[in-house]
C-alpha cells in the first residue's frame, strides 16, 4: 500500500470509511465551485469517483491519495496525480490536483500535499513533467501551483462547460522540493 507521511498529513490509498467524509467535501458548493461546471456530488457520484481512483492507480501506478490530518485520522480531501482526459489535448500528461474540505483551507495543508505528491512523482514514479489545471478565477490554486514551482503555460477552456482555464507545468528535473 502506497503511502506518504508529510510533517502534518498522511496520503494513502482509499478506504471504505473515506466515502461519507469524501461525499460532504463533495457536497460543498463551495469547494466544488471550482470542479468542471461547479455541480455538488452526492453520495453514489462520490463512491463511483472514488472507485475510478483506485482504477487509475492499477491502471496508472498512481492516483488520487486520500488525505488524512495525522493527529486526528480524519479525512481532509485527496491530493495526487492523474491523466486530465477531460482535455483532449493533454490526454498524454500527468496532472497534479487536490481538494480539501473548506474548513482545512488556509492552512498550508495544499501546498504539503501537493509538494509531497510532487516528490513522489519524481522520485517514485520517474515522471519528467507535471501539469495543474485551474479556473482561471481559482487564485487559491494557482497560488499553491506556485510554490510548487509550476509556471503558466497556456489557457484553454474546458470542452464541456466552456469555463476558461490555465495550465501550469512544471519540469520534474527542476523541481526543487
Amino acid at each position: 500500500m502506497t503511502e506518504i507521511l508529510t510533517p502534518r498529513l498522511l496520503l494513502r490509498r482509499w478506504t471504505d470509511d473515506d466515502l461519507v467524509p469524501m461525499a460532504e467535501i463533495n457536497a460543498d458548493p463551495e469547494v466544488m465551485r471550482w470542479i468542471g461546471d461547479g455541480s455538488v456530488r452526492d453520495l453514489e457520484q462520490t463512491a463511483e469517483d472514488i472507485e475510478r481512483w483506485e482504477e487509475e492507480w492499477d491502471d496508472e501506478g498512481f492516483g488520487l491519495f486520500a488525505v488524512e490530518l495525522l493527529g486526528s485520522g480524519e479525512l481532509i480531501g485527496f491530493a495526487g496525480l492523474s491523466v486530465p482526459l477531460f482535455l483532449p489535448e493533454l490526454r498524454h500528461e500527468v496532472e497534479i490536483g487536490w481538494r480539501l474540505g473548506r474548513q482545512f483551507w488556509g492552512q498550508g495543508y495544499a501546498s504539503e500535499a501537493a509538494h509531497a505528491v510532487l516528490e513522489f512523482a519524481l522520485q517514485d514514479r520517474g515522471l519528467d513533467r507535471v501539469v495543474g489545471i485551474a479556473h482561471i478565477s481559482n487564485e487559491a490554486s494557482e497560488n499553491v501551483m506556485r510554490k510548487l514551482g509550476m509556471t503558466p503555460e497556456r489557457e484553454t477552456d474546458h470542452p464541456e462547460f466552456g469555463v476558461p482555464l490555465r495550465v501550469h507545468a512544471i519540469d520534474l528535473s527542476e523541481y526543487q522540493g
